[in-house]
């Protein structure tokens, strides 16, 4: 690169905006994150020159330690934004045994032209699957988004249904049991919770299985076999940039993810099971599973009242008497699979026997099994520790069959410890801190990335942590009050601007930090503010108003209001910038 002193670089239909860490294509900004943007800007800051793997880890990752898995995770991330495939233009060479490339010719600019520039200040983008994504109105919590479905072409053409979630340093291949639908997954808090600890440590990929959920329909004679299963996973894999990974196998997912460790140990990283079998019908030597007549009397309970909680009684006993969550339940199992999907895969999984598989596994395993376990006794989950070499068995309390109900923490925390050697220290601390929640119009689509940008750049001049945004809403945290204000009162006017019309509310008060994440009250309390606003409105409760005497705002009372299962009133006012 002739000069490297230039604030844009040129290629293609792309531009890199060093000053902003944006990257365009035309007028549109690519969603990359941070790494990913600065593994690129290297690639093309030495265009045409081979940079080894262990040159580009040590320009991207100084002194942090990551696998190298990493590096090839980012760069299939690149070359995804760019638009790399058959038949598309090429930028990034893989050169065998020697590391990377950038092909496409180069040109360093002073500036971009004023129609795609984005402002003027640095912004840190903070992007990736897991910011990607939809809220779910009056479900989804506050401090959650779900992430983008992706599709992975598989054998057949058939085009199995993924995503991505987290930018950890291990890939967690994610497998759900008997039937699954991705975006049904975060629909329920608690399920939603435990994926999004779960990415909090590794980056966690998720997928439904040919003929459920949203992959692709399939004949009910040619539902997947493990072995096409097998597949499916090898397919899902590849698309997301992952040659190893970890696997994590949910009941009837156990016995798939064992053969794929069994079958091919050189991408398998580790092996992790909860409450599965190694045999699905009981047998004098296999007492743990249901007799032949209870099996056919869960098929005619599936003939008869699939649309219905079908099993949730076994599954999770804990939940079964709450009207909620029997109804996600039911919409759940009927979003994941047609009634004769259901029955042909029950019928399926009957025919399994892992016994004599079991003792080929030579990756680390681990096998978790509740004790009192209403579905599938713990009996047969010790067993398959037993046949697993060198297997971990760990017997947990409780009785819910579905991992992410009951104690979902000792689960959690098993997983991690094994899959990362820390057992994490999860106690939650308590702070005092401000919390923003802006709502935006569904406006202007053709502005939504570089608005996302002009957020991102008035978080980070007034120093706010994105906890999560999505197009329809944005929730950071301050731990100053005025700037706070003085960042919504940014936001809303920048929104305006780009015809997006917005609305903040924000309140001060102690909020409970579990990991990354921030809940509690006086989180609820600041959306229920927001909510509150009128448009183009930052309304404040008087705990914040309070904070700020003497900075130069102005405050317009709104009334007092009481908010449904948040305690107290709460007198709420109007910012606005003031002479000061």
């Amino acid at each position: 690169m002739s000069d490297q002193g230039k604030r844009i670089y040129a290629f293609g239909q792309f531009r890199i905006d060093m000053r902003q860490r944006l990257l365009f294509a035309g007028d549109e900004v690519v969603g990359l994150t941070p790494k990913a943007f600065d593994l690129l800007l290297v690639l093309v800051e030495h265009e045409a020159e081979v940079l080894s793997k262990e040159d580009l880890m040590q320009m991207v990752w100084a002194e942090q330690y990551v696998e190298e898995n990493n590096l090839s995770q980012n760069i299939h991330k690149i070359r995804k934004a760019l638009g790399e495939g058959p038949g598309g233009a090429k930028y990034i060479e893989t050169i065998p045994k020697r590391g990377y490339r950038f092909v496409a010719a180069v040109e360093a600019l002073d500036d971009l032209p004023p129609s795609t520039s984005a402002g003027d200040s640095a912004v840190k983008t903070t992007g990736g699957a897991i910011h990607q994504a939809e809220t779910a109105p009056g479900i989804w919590p506050a401090t959650m988004v779900r992430p983008k479905t992706q599709y992975a072409v598989s054998t057949g053409g058939v085009n199995i249904a993924y995503q991505v979630v987290g930018e950890g340093p291990l890939d967690l291949v994610f497998v759900m049991g008997w039937v699954s639908h991705l975006e049904h997954f975060w629909l329920e808090p608690s399920f939603a919770r435990f994926l999004t600890r779960l990415a909090s440590f590794s980056r966690l990929i998720l997928f439904d299985k040919r003929g459920t959920g949203l992959s692709d329909p399939v004949p009910l004679n040619e539902l997947p076999t493990l072995e096409q299963r097998m597949t499916d996973v090898q397919a899902v894999m590849d698309a997301a940039g992952s040659e190893r990974a970890a696997l994590l196998g949910i009941s009837e997912g156990g016995p798939m993810c064992a053969l794929f460790a069994a079958t091919y140990p050189e991408r398998t990283t580790a092996l992790a099971m909860i409450g599965t079998y190694a045999r699905r019908i009981r047998s004098e030597d296999y007492p743990w599973a249901p007799t032949r007549q209870e099996h056919n009397a869960f098929l005619e309970e599936i003939r008869q009242k699939w649309g219905g909680p079908v099993g949730l009684a076994e599954r999770a006993p804990s939940r079964a008497g709450d009207p909620q969550f029997r109804d996600w339940w039911a919409k759940y199992l009927r979003f994941g699979a047609s009634p004769g999907a259901a029955l042909a895969l029950t019928q399926m999984n009957a025919e399994i026997d892992m016994r004599n598989l079991l003792p080929s596994i030579r990756v680390p395993a681990l096998v978790l099994h509740r004790r009192e376990d209403a579905c599938l006794p713990a009996g047969g989950g010790r067993l398959v520790a037993s046949l697993i070499p060198g297997a971990k068995y760990v017997e947990l309390e409780g009785r819910d069959h579905l991992f992410f109900v009951g104690d979902q923490e000792a689960v959690l925390s098993e997983i991690e410890e094994f899959l990362t050697g820390v057992r994490p220290d999860r106690r939650i601390d308590r702070v005092l801190t401000t919390v923003l929640f802006v709502l935006f119009d569904d406006a202007a689509t053709e502005t939504k990335e570089l608005h996302r940008a002009h957020v991102r750049r008035e978080l980070a001049l007034h120093r706010g942590k994105e906890l999560a945004m999505t197009d329809a809403r944005l929730f950071a945290a301050f731990d100053g009050p005025a700037r706070a204000i003085r960042c919504a009162l940014a936001i809303v006017e920048a929104s305006a601007r780009l015809d997006r019309p917005a609305r903040a509310g924000l309140h001060t008060g102690e909020c409970d930090v579990l990991g990354e994440s921030l809940i509690g009250g006086a989180v609820e309390l600041g959306l229920a503010v927001a909510q509150c606003a009128a448009p183009a409105e930052t309304l404040v409760s008087h705990a914040v108003k309070d904070l700020v005497a003497g900075a130069g705002l102005e405050f317009a009372p709104r009334g007092a209001r009481a908010f449904a299962d948040l305690p107290g009133q709460w007198r709420l006012f109007a910012a606005e910038r003031g002479d000061g």
